[in-house]
C-alpha cells in the first residue's frame, strides 16, 4: 500500500521515524531519531526537531511568523528531545529579532497551545490545554502554565513557577512563585512544585525570606532588592531572583497577599 503522507526529498528523517497518514513535511526540515509523527502533521521549512518527539494529529511546526514585521527571512523552530506536542499546537518560527523560536528538552505542550515566534523555553515546561504565548516571550526550566492561560509578548516566567488557569499575564512573575487572580499577582511559594524538583526544606526557607522582603515588606522593589542583599545570605538562588528582579523589563508581579 502506498504511503498515504509527504516528506520532501530534501528533508533529513532520523532512524526509526513513524510518520502518519496525511502529513506533510517540506524541505529545510531535519527531524532527529525514534520520533512520532501522527497523522495530519504540517512541518514546513526551518523546522529541527529532536530526537525522541512526539508530535500529535493536527499540530503545526515551523509555521511562518503571524508577525507583520516578517519579511520572509530565513528562520527555525526548534523543539528539543524527548518534548511531546499535543494535538493542533502551533509553534511559529522565528523573526530576524530572534532568528529562531526555540522549546527545549522534555517539555510537555498541551493541545491547542501556541508558541508565537521569537519564544524561547526551557527544558521541562508544561503548558496546559489551549495555553498562548505571544511573541518573544521567555518560560525558563520546569514553569508550569495552567490551561488557558495567555501571556503577553515579551514577558518572562522565571524557572518553577505555577501559573492558575486562565491567567491573563502582562509582567513578568519572578522564579519559584505561584501567580494568580486578575489582575495577575504573587499568591505564595510554589512550595509543591520546589520539593518535587528536589529543592531541599533548607532552600525553600531560604526562597521564602527572599520573598517575605520583596512582597510583604511594604518597600518598593529598588529598596526591597536592597535590603534583600543587605539581610539573606548570598546564594546562587538569592543572586537569580534579584538578577531576574533588576532585569525585568516588563516589571514584576505585584502582592495581593
Amino acid at each position: 500500500m502506498a504511503n498515504l503522507y509527504s516528506v520532501h526529498p530534501d528533508a533529513k528523517i532520523g532512524q526509526n521515524v513513524s510518520i502518519g497518514n496525511f502529513t506533510n513535511i517540506h524541505e529545510d526540515v531535519e527531524i532527529g531519531d525514534n520520533c512520532e509523527i501522527h497523522g495530519n502533521v504540517t512541518i514546513f521549512p526551518g523546522a529541527r526537531i529532536g530526537n525522541n518527539v512526539r508530535i500529535f494529529p493536527g499540530a503545526v511546526v515551523s509555521g511562518i511568523p503571524q508577525d507583520l514585521k516578517f519579511k520572509g527571512e530565513k528562520t527555525y523552530a526548534y523543539v528539543g528531545d524527548g518534548t511531546t506536542l499535543r494535538e493542533c499546537v502551533t509553534v511559529n518560527r522565528g523573526t530576524a529579532s530572534k532568528g529562531e523560536t526555540r522549546i527545549g528538552q522534555n517539555c510537555l505542550i498541551m493541545a491547542y497551545c501556541h508558541v508565537a515566534h521569537d519564544c524561547r523555553l526551557g527544558n521541562r515546561v508544561i503548558m496546559s490545554n489551549a495555553s498562548q504565548l505571544a511573541g518573544e516571550v521567555v518560560v525558563d526550566d520546569a514553569a508550569v502554565i495552567g490551561g488557558g492561560s495567555l501571556i503577553h509578548q515579551f514577558c518572562h516566567l522565571g524557572r518553577n513557577i505555577m501559573l492558575q488557569g486562565g491567567a491573563l499575564v502582562n509582567k513578568d512573575i519572578p522564579p519559584f512563585v505561584k501567580a494568580a487572580r486578575d489582575p495577575i499577582s504573587y499568591v505564595g511559594l510554589n512550595t509543591v512544585g520546589l520539593h518535587r524538583n528536589g529543592f531541599s526544606e533548607d532552600e525553600v526557607r531560604h526562597i521564602a525570606d527572599i520573598y517575605r522582603i520583596l512582597y510583604m515588606s511594604d518597600l518598593n522593589v529598588t529598596n526591597a532588592v536592597k535590603l534583600i542583599e543587605e539581610k539573606i545570605p548570598a546564594s546562587e538562588i538569592r543572586n537569580e531572583i534579584v538578577q531576574f528582579v533588576l532585569h525585568s523589563d516588563r516589571g514584576i508581579i505585584r502582592s495581593v497577599i
